[in-house]
């Protein structure tokens, strides 16, 4: 182990402190060959790694050469520290080898902080100090007489004890203030004691006995009869509310078509005869219902698309089974695929993004085309027209960044602001017309190169397209 890291009165001298682990020396050992001292465990530790020179000054450093130095181990056993106990209250101070560890009478042997085993071998551990009054009232293995039948016990034993001595007076466990010993309370309680319990004949649940004619007037299991006078017998109180609803022929119940905005209410017999004659009325209903609810559902879906469409300029489009769609779009000439549509900023202009994976144009057959449209948008009245900001087309590079850096294929273009389809777009306009066919990159990438590094991974390509907008604008 290192060496000693007692609270020392002095701060001990640097040629008593270990070089290794920085603390007074424990058992110090001397390396003949360059006069160095350290711990003798602290020493072993460092040699076992395989390092035989000096930790000092590197020197080789001959095993056999290494001696133990009882003169220094005595001056610093000499040294004077403080009881470890003394930030619990112990005051000694001393010479380092008056403690216990190193004298058979030490300080340890004394000390009212140090923490020593129960002399009766009761197996607890405590300070000195504590003793006394663990030997009085706490130690199982003590010895102590029942004060009510004179029997000797372990303190262990007497406190197993105390709770059951038959001679002992005690109160009656139902509080009826009786009080009598022990061993008379099991007929008391039985027989006796106006408090003691007993179970109701309907629920089965024990109250106490000057109580047990109040319950019946709260009993689930008490037979009651039926509001509605329906003539059913000894009904269970907790099931009356099922049976006026379930089953009484006499109970009022509202329309099946409540809902609906029926607002019939009849005998639950009558209900029968009630749908019966209103049929068509509740068909008007359900259908004016359905019709609401149509309605709602495609409130819904509106908005539920909006909150999924990005405000921030940036689109990154996963198109995913590439090899099955590039296979499509070869059978199926000028086959355009759409991104989700986005907003260049928070009441921004709506804009989607198009590819043709066979090519378009002078891209066909050989070539990714990629192009972008304005949509007609949300905001469009409160926007500047023609649109003309900046527009970046990326094919994104999925190489491992750790690997390699990833090359993306990037185009950049200004909005040309004579050109028809960056005018603002009718509100009418179809995103799907063929003449809205937007501005972009017939020849973007060819079908070798995208086949090049990862453009093309796990059957996916992304294609990421971003807006340059002002911070003014977005402000």
């Amino acid at each position: 182990m290192p060496g000693f890291d007692y609270k020392f009165l002095e701060k001990p001298k640097r040629r008593f402190q270990c070089p290794l682990c920085s603390k007074a020396m424990r058992e110090p050992v001397q390396v003949s060959t360059c006069g160095h001292r350290f711990c003798d465990t602290c020493l072993q530790e460092f040699l076992s790694e395989g390092v035989f020179k000096c930790p000092e000054d590197q020197l080789p450093l001959d095993y056999a050469k290494i001696y133990p130095d009882p003169e220094l181990e005595q001056q610093i056993l000499a040294l004077p520290i403080r009881c470890i106990h003394s930030e619990e209250g112990c005051r000694w101070t001393g010479q380092m080898k008056q403690l216990c560890c190193f004298l058979p009478l030490g300080h340890f042997s004394t000390c009212a902080f140090n923490v020593i085993p129960c002399p009766n071998r009761c197996s607890v551990k405590l300070t000195r100090r504590d003793l006394p009054d663990h030997l009085q009232h706490d130690c199982p293995k003590r010895k102590v007489k029942c004060e009510f039948c004179g029997s000797e016990f372990t303190g262990e034993a007497y406190e197993n004890h105390q709770g059951v001595c038959p001679q002992e007076s005690v109160y009656c466990e139902n509080k009826c203030g009786a009080r009598m010993m022990r061993r008379l309370l099991s007929q008391h309680s039985m027989a006796e004691c106006p408090k003691r319990t007993q179970p109701c004949k309907y629920c089965g649940k024990e109250f106490v006995f000057d109580t047990i004619q109040n319950h019946q007037y709260h009993c689930p299991r008490f037979p009651v009869q039926c509001p509605n006078q329906c003539g059913t017998p000894n009904i269970a109180r907790e099931d009356l509310a099922n049976h006026v609803k379930d089953n009484c022929g006499s109970a009022l119940v509202l329309c099946p078509f409540k809902d609906a905005g029926c607002k019939h209410r009849c005998p639950k017999l009558a209900i029968g005869r009630h749908l019966e004659d209103t049929t068509k009325s509740h068909l008007t209903m359900m259908c004016n219902l359905v019709g609401r609810q149509r309605q709602e559902i495609l409130e819904l879906r509106r908005e539920m698309e909006e909150l999924s469409v990005s405000h921030d300029g940036v689109l990154i489009w996963k198109l995913s089974d590439y090899s099955r769609k590039l296979q499509e779009a070869k059978l199926r000439s000028n086959h355009e695929f759409f991104s989700p549509p986005f907003y260049t900023h928070r009441y921004g202009y709506k804009l989607q993004v198009s590819a043709f994976l066979n090519g378009n144009g002078s891209g066909e057959g050989s070539h990714l085309s990629v192009y972008i449209r304005v949509l007609p948008g949300e905001y469009d009245n409160l926007l500047e027209w023609p649109f003309s900001y900046k527009v970046t087309f990326s094919i994104l590079d999925q190489s491992d960044p750790s690997l390699s850096k990833p090359q993306h294929i990037t185009e950049t273009f200004n909005p040309d602001p004579n050109w028809k389809n960056f005018q603002k777009p009718c509100s009418n306009r179809n995103s799907l017309d063929e003449s809205t066919l937007g501005f972009g990159y017939p020849k973007f990438i060819s079908h070798e190169e995208i086949k090049k590094r990862n453009y093309i991974r796990d059957n996916c390509i992304f294609i990421k397209a971003s807006i340059e907008i002002p911070q003014k604008i977005m402000a």
